[in-house]
């Protein structure tokens, strides 16, 4: 087997082995466990921190000691053994933080597998540029299809998601073994100063105003990334409360609907280059959290029946939203810093949107969410009006009895039943991604030079 069909498997697995679970998660976390939304923000929060530190010290690792592949796999097995784990937790709180063990195990394994990519390739003879995005679309692909599996198998709200993406994980472990040996080229030299080391020479770039807005503006955009990720696929399943929608296409395969913001993804990176030829980097970016606008703004319209346009518009437009904003921040770094921090630079990107951001992110939204947009029901009248049914409506009682409570004679709940207030919830959250836009357009100054992007190629 050529040497880009055995990075095409391991992309695929990559993602797969993420996929799995990710969008589905919340599912598991509020309807099977009924946990509750604040710490739930914690749990996306894992992948952030992980983020903060992990790249950087595996990097250093596969620098200077170990096979890259060999710790690729190594993690692997690591990440799978830790969602093995998941299952037995029985507390939310034990739960946080063995995700994040298992995300300080999988993330660094993102970097890691470009560095194997783009090693392979050059020991190879290949073109990086040329041949390494349609490797790494695969890796999308993988997503899309451990979603399905995943919504198709009926695990999305069971601990069997879990299941499925450790087994992937370690046969991708395994599999990484056989990969061609990516040996540690020193290129972190054993004197460098702890500073050189850990790549913190970047942080100087924060004394130019220009980039520090850059920097700032990823880091709170990247606080609205994860939220369609957390919330997106739990916000369609609950419309299964609402009778009316009890059995719409939307609840039964809303992990499938989601899917189609990731084959989004996959279009857009394609209209990436004439974009950005024809409006420049700055105007991109804006276009992005323009779409980040959109995006939850249909969420909040949309409905399974009458609605359904804007939920797939919704989906559609998450590409855009995704991709435009990922590629030309990580352009406007490649242009706007020197070779010799540019690396560092650009994890220090990702480290404002994956880390920071969205740490911030997620852990703000799981705490408004639960606070603000979370509304109590004391008896059947209330819920029934809420639900838009009759009192004695047999599929509510079925959801009151889900949510743990009994009703009495005159229809008092024994306890509170809350739902979650999606409408309000995703109209603050397009008001949010517009007033950065807003504040981007007037703040951030860029001039479009069409040369710096003049070979881009499709």
């Amino acid at each position: 087997m050529g040497i880009k069909n055995r990075l095409v498997i391991m992309s695929f697995l990559q993602f797969f082995v993420w996929g799995a679970w990710l969008i589905t998660i919340a599912n598991y976390w509020f309807g099977t466990k009924h946990w509750d939304g604040t710490q739930f923000g914690l749990v996306f929060s894992t992948m952030g921190f992980a983020s903060l530190f992990m790249p950087t010290l595996t990097g250093i690792i596969a620098d200077r000691w170990i096979n890259a592949e060999k710790l690729y796999a190594a993690l692997h097995v690591l990440y799978a053994g830790t969602l093995f784990c998941l299952p037995m937790v029985e507390d939310p709180t034990t739960f946080i933080y063995v995700m994040f063990i298992a995300m300080c195990f999988y993330m660094p394994t993102i970097s890691l597998s470009n560095s194997i990519s783009y090693t392979s390739l050059k020991m190879n003879n290949g073109d990086v540029v040329k041949d390494f995005p349609p490797i790494r679309v695969w890796g999308t692909i993988g997503f899309i299809v451990a979603m399905w599996i995943t919504n198709l198998t009926g695990s999305k709200a069971t601990e069997y998601q879990f299941y499925i993406a450790g087994i992937a994980a370690v046969c991708l472990g395994l599999y990484a073994l056989t990969l061609p040996k990516c040996e540690p080229q020193g290129n972190t030299k054993e004197n460098s100063s702890l500073s050189e080391t850990l790549g913190l020479g970047a942080f100087k770039l924060f004394g130019d105003y220009k980039i520090m807005l850059f920097f700032i503006f990823s880091m709170f955009l990247g606080g609205a990334l994860q939220l369609t990720n957390a919330y997106g696929d739990v916000f369609l399943s609950e419309f299964e409360n609402f009778p009316k929608y009890a059995d719409s296409f939307v609840v039964e395969y809303s992990t499938i609907i989601m899917s189609i913001s990731q084959i989004s993804e996959t279009l857009f990176i394609l209209a990436i280059p004439f974009f950005l030829k024809r409006f420049g980097i700055k105007q991109v970016m804006l276009i992005s959290m323009l779409a980040w606008v959109l995006r939850f703004g249909l969420f909040a319209y949309g409905d399974p029946v009458n609605g359904l346009w804007m939920i797939i518009l919704s989906c559609i437009v998450y590409g855009m939203a995704f991709d435009f904003f990922n590629i030309s921040g990580s352009l406007f770094v490649e242009t706007t810093t020197s070779a010799k921090i540019r690396s560092s630079a650009q994890g220090l990107f990702m480290m404002m949107t994956n880390g920071i951001g969205a740490v911030l992110g997620s852990v703000t939204s799981g705490w408004v969410i639960d606070k603000y947009f979370t509304k109590s029901f004391a008896n059947t009248t209330e819920l029934s009006s809420y639900l838009d049914t009759a009192p004695d409506n047999a599929h509510m009682m079925s959801f009151v009895q889900k949510s743990g409570a009994t009703a009495d004679a005159q229809g008092i709940f024994d306890k509170a039943v809350t739902m979650r207030e999606w409408h309000d919830i995703w109209i603050t959250f397009a008001i949010y991604a517009l007033i950065i836009a807003i504040a981007f357009a007037i703040m951030f100054k860029h001039k479009h030079d069409p040369s710096v992007v003049a070979d881009i190629k499709h």
